[in-house]
């Protein structure tokens, strides 16, 4: 009997997609292999707008329950654009499509090396993406055939605003930084809060996290020096002291639809890196290791300083690792009337 359940294909009309899962530093990520529509558009932000305008329902298909959860994240392998690219990828969570995902191109970097889609070279191979906020390269460092640890080295991040205040309905008057690092971030320290950067306050951050986004989203227009596309708030990021004290400190990072990122944030951890830059606190060739809510860690380091449009900006390198967990085969069943998914919060 179970061989036959193992032989079972759906019936024809039924819609087939398969996946690699992965985590990194604890934040899954579901690889799109196959299934997915071809996307049209030459860039990748034409591909993310294809995708948003048209195929939205397998994204919460393959994000929502019954096949993922709230904070279930996404990538959707596509051509690339940029000549020297291995591949594309648009970035999808609960509430819609990133522009940058640094836990993202870790994972996606492990995965390609590891089943051999691109040549493991060592003691470093190279990947090389198109991301919706640009051109990325990755790096796996490799140790007799095993990846050791996976780095990037992201888009140039700047800083818009330094020690800015807000006053967020609820919770009163906050100073904040904002900064980019492949996304928009808001950063406040969760001392002003009155809390910390610990899970036992995770319904508290991220009620938080979303009033404090949405109260700056409405104030402050975003100023991407090229690209409008990228002018919106990902995310707010809160920071605290770190439980390792061989950590720097600790982020947790709040965004799309109260989505938690279990990792540090790997753009974010970018961005808090331009804005100690612009503070004086991290020069350029130094490096900090920052935590997640779960403990898991990001090393970032500053490796130039360069100019992005009108910004003094800087390029960072962000390193972790990632782990692959699961291959899907999921299906969509023309008649089930929850084929698109649903989100329970």
């Amino acid at each position: 009997m179970i061989e036959k359940l193992k032989d079972w294909c759906p019936p024809k009309g039924w819609i087939e997609i398969h996946t690699i899962d992965v985590h990194t530093g604890g934040e899954p990520l579901r690889i799109i292999l196959s299934g997915f529509p071809r996307l049209s558009g030459n860039t990748i932000q034409e591909k993310r707008i294809d995708a948003r305008s048209h195929f939205d329902k397998i994204r919460k298909a393959l994000m929502w329950e019954p096949r993922g959860h709230t904070d279930m994240y996404g990538a959707i392998i596509v051509e690339p654009h940029s000549h020297d690219a291995d591949f594309g990828v648009v970035f999808i969570h609960n509430n819609g499509y990133s522009t940058g995902c640094g836990h993202a191109v870790i994972a996606l970097t492990k995965v390609v090396v590891e089943t051999g889609l691109i040549s493991k070279n060592e003691p470093i191979t190279e990947v090389k993406m198109d991301v919706p906020s640009g051109f990325v390269r990755a790096y796996a460092e490799l140790d007799n055939g095993k990846i050791r640890s996976v780095g990037f080295q992201n888009v140039p991040s700047f800083v818009q605003l330094i020690d800015h205040e807000i006053n967020v309905p609820e919770l009163g008057i906050l100073r904040y930084d904002l900064a980019y690092g492949g996304a928009f971030y808001v950063f406040v320290d969760v001392a002003q809060l009155g809390l910390k950067c610990d899970s036992k306050y995770l319904n508290q951050l991220i009620d938080a996290g979303m009033k404090i986004k949405e109260s700056i989203s409405r104030s402050v227009k975003m100023k991407h020096p090229n690209d409008p596309e990228m002018n919106f708030i990902y995310g707010t990021i809160f920071t605290g002291e770190a439980l390792n004290r061989e950590n720097h400190s600790r982020n947790v990072c709040i965004f799309a639809n109260g989505q938690v990122d279990r990792s540090p944030t790997g753009t974010g951890v970018s961005a808090r890196a331009a804005i100690m830059h612009a503070k004086g606190d991290l020069k350029i060739g130094e490096s900090i290791k920052i935590e997640s809510i779960i403990g898991s860690t990001f090393t970032v380091k500053l490796i130039a300083s360069t100019k992005f449009g009108n910004y003094n900006a800087v390029v960072s390198k962000v390193s972790g690792n990632a782990f692959i967990t699961g291959s899907h085969r999921f299906w969509l069943d023309p008649n089930d009337p929850l084929q698109s998914g649903f989100l329970l919060k």
